[in-house]
């Protein structure tokens, strides 16, 4: 397994963290991850799934994101974070899915994001008020929204980020996935690009807010935000800007291949 944690985290595990790092992977696949640090086994294990699915998304690995996703459907203890990470395997899953060539044999955008949609409605049913919840089936909703042009499910999704933000109003990856369903949605579906590259700058910023303090659950989103960025400064024809913003996005996120793509197009004019 890649030494995957400290890329999509951004920070340098160092002395008994990194050797808990390194066997993290088949620990919590045994379910022995409370071995290291002595910390709980929810916490270690899940903040381990993050890091690979992340990592997975990064580098397009739909089989690897397969995998993990049979892992989280193994796991007992059908908790908020469990619902969480179903849905975002899910959702990382179909945004694969999404360029893939129409036709392609696998499940479709519109089945995975269905499928993280029933996960969070789960764990919302059991934490209403769980924010980072909310934010993830926004953001799988405008994901369905923009593949199927759906109206009922882009109006779904503003209301999800409207209530997230209000219970979290400075939580990074909730103004991420604003600012995502701005720059993703068609305007008939309350899209607007000018309106996300406002956002954009807000998220980045509070990310850099967020890395700067103690290391969040989930803390995903950084390197996505700064790439995001990239492609709306692009839009608005800053080239320079973007490819500051895509050099952020590469620090967090070595290998993180759509920025890697998108900096070689910036490079070669």
């Amino acid at each position: 397994m890649p030494r995957i944690t400290a890329r999509t985290h951004g920070r340098a595990l160092t002395g008994r963290l990194r050797r808990c790092a390194l066997t993290a992977a088949t620990l919590a696949a045994a379910g022995l991850a409370n071995a290291c640090l002595g910390a709980p086994r929810a916490e270690i294990s899940w903040r381990d799934l993050e890091s690979r699915i992340q990592y997975s998304y990064y580098t397009e690995d739909a089989t690897a994101l397969r995998s993990l996703a049979e892992m989280v459907a193994a796991d007992e203890s059908r908790d908020k974070l469990h619902g969480y990470y179903a849905g975002l395997v899910a959702w990382r899953l179909a945004q694969l899915a999404a360029q893939r060539p129409r036709g392609t044999r696998g499940a479709s955008p519109a089945q995975l994001t269905g499928r993280c949609v029933g996960e969070l409605d789960a764990a919302l049913a059991a934490a209403a008020d769980f924010a980072d919840g909310l934010g993830l089936r926004a953001a799988c909703l405008a994901t369905q929204a923009g593949s199927t042009h759906g109206a009922h499910a882009a109006g779904r999704a503003r209301r999800d980020i409207a209530r997230a933000l209000r219970i979290a109003a400075r939580n990074p990856r909730l103004l991420l996935i604003d600012a995502m369903s701005d720059y993703q949605l068609a305007p008939e579906l309350g899209g607007n690009k000018e309106r996300a590259l406002v956002k954009l700058r807000e998220a980045v910023a509070a990310f850099e807010l967020e890395r700067a303090g103690t290391e969040q659950l989930p803390g995903w989103g950084a390197a996505e935000a700064y790439l995001l960025l990239a492609r709306d400064l692009l839009d608005h024809g800053e080239a320079l800007g973007a490819r500051d913003a895509l050099e952020h996005a590469l620090l967090i996120a070595p290998d993180y291949a759509p920025a890697r793509r998108l900096m070689a197009q910036i490079i070669s004019g």
